[in-house]
């Protein structure tokens, strides 16, 4: 039996899966400006490169986040839409955005108190 504590922790996966770099923003956006094309999504998140976009669109419909719909049209047309799996998201991504309008600034605070101690302590240091 593994030693509980070596174990990873349980929510891990789920953190890789929904906090990673673009899929918060990507399913923030699907959700709050609705189905959109993929010229849509780029202009809605401009610092995201196309190829990564495709890449994160691709996963999130494979992890059942995201839905694509294939319109067989001249020119062909594709929609992007969060999946009722997504929209579970939610309420996770409301508290996150909640715990950062009321804490955010502490952990500015905080930062610039460690970066300033740090930086105290390096020129003592050097004499």
């Amino acid at each position: 039996m593994a030693d509980p504590a070596q174990q990873e922790c349980p929510i891990s996966p789920v953190v890789e899966l929904v906090l990673s770099r673009w899929t918060t923003p990507i399913l923030w956006t699907l959700e709050h400006h609705g189905r959109s094309r993929f010229n849509e999504l780029q202009r809605r998140l401009p610092t995201i490169t196309p190829k990564v976009l495709t890449q994160r669109l691709r996963q999130l419909e494979r992890d059942g986040l995201v839905t694509r719909t294939y319109h067989a049209e001249i020119p062909p047309r594709v929609e992007y839409a969060i999946s009722e799996l997504g929209r579970t998201l939610v309420p996770v991504f409301d508290a996150i955005a909640n715990w950062s309008d009321a804490h955010l600034s502490q952990v500015t605070t905080a930062r610039r108190a460690y970066d300033t101690a740090r930086a105290e302590e390096e020129a003592w240091a050097e004499g």
